[in-house]
């Protein structure tokens, strides 16, 4: 691992700019003035991917992490590998109705309307310390309703982990001074 200064004068991970400059950005998709960070090509490169993975993976290490909680669905690449790595269980969120058994839900709102997050009933226990993994965060809302639904069963959120964040959607005020660690700020 090397430390070098970014653009900004702080000291920063080298890994960085290679996961960066995996990540592709699409102009207008899904619709006109978006630029979509896809993190698909950062998948199609193992050394990139992997760098990503070891980064989480260094910071929640020995943390006394108990469950690490994925998003579907760019939640689900990368929360069992640190799940795996550092000792703890993975619990998938979904969309509704794609788990079977008991769940419990969480709705929220998005830019044009609602979604939903479940989770399967007993899959955390009262005190577990958790992290909630997902690709990007743009406005907080799944997040936020990620965190409500680990809370509620009383669960204690350690922290929530992206890869990309969109700074100026300003999502991390949603999420209720709940730490945030990010890996890149959208380019």
């Amino acid at each position: 691992m090397a430390i070098c200064e970014d653009e900004k004068g702080e000291l920063q991970d080298s890994r960085i700019e290679g996961i960066a400059k995996s990540i592709r950005v699409v102009p207008n998709f899904p619709k006109p003035g978006i630029m979509f960070q896809d993190i698909t090509t950062l998948l199609l490169d193992p050394k990139a991917f992997k760098n990503a993975v070891d980064l989480f993976v260094e910071r929640y290490i020995g943390k006394d992490i108990a469950v690490v909680a994925g998003i579907e669905a760019r939640g689900f690449m990368f929360g069992p590998p640190i799940a795996l790595a550092i000792g703890a269980k993975f619990i998938p969120l979904r969309k509704p109705g794609k788990l079977p058994g008991e769940v419990i839900s969480e709705e929220y709102v998005l830019e044009y309307g609602t979604d939903c997050l479940e989770m399967h009933v007993g899959a955390v226990q009262p005190g577990e310390r958790a992290l909630v993994i997902d690709d990007l965060i743009a406005t907080g809302g799944t997040l936020r309703a990620a965190i409500n639904l680990l809370e509620c069963v009383g669960a204690e959120v350690v922290e929530c982990a992206c890869v990309i964040e969109l700074p100026e959607l300003e999502g991390r005020q949603r999420l209720n001074g709940k730490p945030l660690y990010i890996l890149i700020e959208s380019r």
